[in-house]
């Protein structure tokens, strides 16, 4: 596959999707930058995590008007995958690609270490691999990753089956005290109704090579690649 990496002003996460995508998955990937006008024929696009133009008035609120969010935007309305982490998934909330919004977390505090995932659905790009009873360790590194959605949103959400990943315990159990920021029903990605766009707070990037002692991210690197593939 090909993959392009959109990169922003204050993007500091680039170039560790760029490796896992290379060096580990042994994919193409093309670095764009978000004043170019061309997506260069990729399959696949990553929103990356960091803090693009500084989270200035919300996070991702500015980027989403970068020129090739436009061309993101009708790349996705034809169909076509977009994935973004963290600050990627704010951009993807801020644009509408994908339901719901991003607060600030419950705490007000900035909040990096490792927390457990549970896949909520088989049935997605992100995670047709992956083991539903088995959490997976993922780290976040986020300010404003609790997840929001009003009501009827929500009601339109669960019923389509868009909800990929709920936090949780090592054990898998979904709980009050399992979720690191306060989102709504402990809800850490999700998908367009499509199923081909996808929001996500954790950081699978940051746990997939042995070098790290955590590969318990690439399940969905291998899941995007299965399903592409097919």
């Amino acid at each position: 596959m090909k993959f392009g990496v959109v990169i922003f002003p204050g993007s500091n996460c680039d170039e560790d999707i760029i490796y896992v995508l290379e060096q580990v998955m042994g994919q193409e990937v093309i670095r764009l930058w978000h004043k170019d006008h061309n997506l260069q024929g990729v399959d696949f696009v990553v929103l990356p995590g960091g803090f693009s133009f500084g989270d200035y008035l919300r996070s991702g609120a500015i980027a989403k008007y970068s020129p090739l969010m436009q061309e993101i935007i009708q790349f996705a309305n034809k169909g076509g995958y977009v994935l973004g982490i963290c600050n990627g998934f704010q951009i993807l909330a801020e644009a509408g690609l994908v339901p719901g919004a991003l607060l600030h977390n419950t705490s007000r505090k900035f909040i990096c270490r490792n927390v457990f995932l549970k896949p909520a659905t088989s049935n997605s790009l992100m995670t047709s691999l992956l083991d539903p009873a088995k959490a997976l360790k993922i780290p976040i590194a986020h300010g404003e990753g609790n997840y929001f959605a009003d009501a009827d949103s929500l009601k339109k959400i669960q019923d389509n089956d868009q909800v990929l990943f709920h936090y949780c315990d090592e054990n898998g159990n979904v709980s009050a005290a399992s979720n690191p920021n306060g989102s709504l029903n402990n809800i850490a990605g999700v998908c367009n109704v499509n199923r081909n766009v996808f929001g996500l707070m954790p950081h699978p990037e940051r746990a997939a090579d042995a070098i790290l002692g955590n590969q318990d991210g690439l399940g969905i690197f291998e899941s995007i690649l299965n399903i592409a593939h097919a």
